[in-house]
């Protein structure tokens, strides 16, 4: 047995009225899809691939409610979260180029010491060395 899409239609259209004036009978009561979808008795797909007019409708009525979408509060959540790490991030890389020039200086410095006592060795090295004895 199909659904009629006008009957598809009805049902999410008043699942969005009840959801928006925080009535629902079926689902949680978020302002989500599948809240939504829960509500009108239908598949999530159905808003998201048949009725995507409708889904956009219903968002669009929650935000000139002055109201954000749950999906939405999570992910600018997710997006702030992500900021955060990204700028701890940069620093710790920041860090770590800064720690990468030092001991590279470090051993240049090193390299040019090496250098000079290896001259003074070979310098040193043409004495002839006896056992006592």
């Amino acid at each position: 047995m199909k659904t009629e899409p006008t009957a598809e239609r009805d049902a999410i259209k008043a699942a969005a009225s009840r959801l928006l004036t925080g009535s629902p009978l079926r689902s949680s009561g978020a302002l989500t899809v599948v809240a939504l979808a829960e509500e009108a008795g239908v598949k999530r797909h159905v808003l998201t691939h048949r009725h995507t007019d409708l889904k956009d409708l219903f968002y669009a009525q929650v935000r000139a409610r002055g109201q954000v979408p749950d999906s939405e509060r999570r992910l600018r959540q997710e997006l702030e979260t992500t900021k955060c790490r990204l700028a701890e991030a940069n620093e710790r890389l920041k860090t770590l180029r800064d720690d990468n020039n030092m001991l590279a200086r470090i051993m240049n410095v090193l390299a040019s010491e090496n250098a000079q006592f290896r001259d003074q060795l070979r310098s040193v090295s043409t004495a002839v060395v006896r056992p006592i004895g």
